[in-house]
């Protein structure tokens, strides 16, 4: 696999995250719980590789496998926790769970790293992924079925939407003259349903991403519209290395799942100085609410950075003077997903 640094400075890589994810200290009787940890993650894998050679109701065994596996992540260490994750992947279930396309896609990262565009699109169902699912085993198709609705894909979904409400909003108030700034864009499929951009009233909004993939198809797909396609990196937000001028709104996703807190309140403090009076930022983050969590760092091989409500608040508070803003911090409506929204005051 292709490594690849998401930000082409090497401030978000699997290093990284894993870093902020577990203290270097080891816990009190470690191999104790390891041992007690690997036996019951052989159990659950053990189970579920059992169901799918007897069972068709791969919906009942996917949902047991987040439970057991969420509840094993929550029960060891953390540390302990990052020692069962290659355990879990070259467990022989994996065979099964590898099947479903968006499974398979996320645990081989084609692109080098987690949580990329095209990972999306198996997210959101876009005809771009179509030819893959048609492909997939019997079983495949049934497993991308439940996990396209879980309760993590349904948040992204939502949190898609979200955002092109906002934009539409952010225009409405602002006129024809409205410039967004999307931060880590992707394929940019918010923008698909803005009501704002289609209708022109948009005056520029730029999509910029680090992959040139993504930004290939974001200047193909919104060809001849006020989307403006840039390949650039946080790094080069950080160091002001390009011409950006000022917005209405400026957002990032998906971005701070991948953030150390260091990181994300240097990116937070950028984005602030990059809005104009009035204007608004706003960041998502997993939240540790999700029950996911557990199949998506093993079976996935996706790892992300979840952030409660403080920690969301903690990225706030020291980015910005609190006095010359107005900010809030809410709950998607399934609370996989939190919210940052800081509103630079006029």
């Amino acid at each position: 696999m292709n490594q690849m640094s998401f930000d082409g400075e090497s401030l978000i890589t699997p290093k990284a995250i894993a870093d902020a994810l577990v203290s270097p200290r080891r816990p009190r009787r470690h191999d104790e719980q390891f041992e007690a940890g690997k036996a019951e993650l052989a159990l659950v894998l053990g189970f579920a590789g059992q169901r799918f050679e007897r069972e068709s109701d791969t919906a009942a065994i996917i949902n047991r496998a987040n439970i057991d596996l969420h509840a094993l992540r929550g029960k060891v260490h953390p540390a302990v926790w990052q020692e069962l994750i290659p355990i879990a992947q070259n467990h022989p279930a994996l065979e099964f769970f590898l099947q479903d396309p968006f499974t398979r896609w996320s645990f081989e990262k084609p692109r080098g790293y987690s949580g990329d565009a095209h990972l999306l699109d198996f997210i959101y169902g876009h005809p771009s992924v179509a030819a893959e699912i048609a492909g997939a085993s019997p079983l495949g198709k049934a497993l991308y079925d439940s996990t396209k609705d879980s309760l993590s894909s349904n948040a992204v979904r939502e949190r898609r939407d979200l955002l092109a409400r906002h934009v539409d909003e952010t225009a409405a108030l602002q006129g024809r003259e409205t410039e967004i700034l999307t931060i880590a864009a992707g394929h940019l499929r918010e923008a698909d349903r803005s009501a704002a951009l289609r209708e022109g009233r948009i005056k520029r909004w730029i999509a910029l991403d680090q992959d040139p993939q993504s930004v290939g198809s974001v200047a193909r797909d919104f060809r001849g519209t006020a989307v403006e396609a840039l390949d650039g990196s946080v790094s080069g937000l950080l160091t002001n290395a390009y011409e950006l001028g000022r917005f209405d709104f400026i957002y990032a996703a998906g971005l701070y799942d991948y953030l150390t807190h260091k990181v994300a309140v240097k990116l937070t403090r950028c984005c602030l100085r990059k809005l104009k009076p009035g204007g608004t930022f706003l960041f998502a983050n997993f939240s540790p609410e999700m029950i996911d969590d557990g199949f998506m760092e093993t079976v996935m091989n996706w790892a992300l950075l979840q952030r409660s409500e403080a920690d969301m608040w903690n990225i706030i508070n020291a980015s910005v003077d609190r006095n010359t803003v107005e900010a809030q911090v809410f709950f998607g409506e399934n609370r996989n997903v939190l919210y940052g929204v800081i509103e630079k005051r006029g």
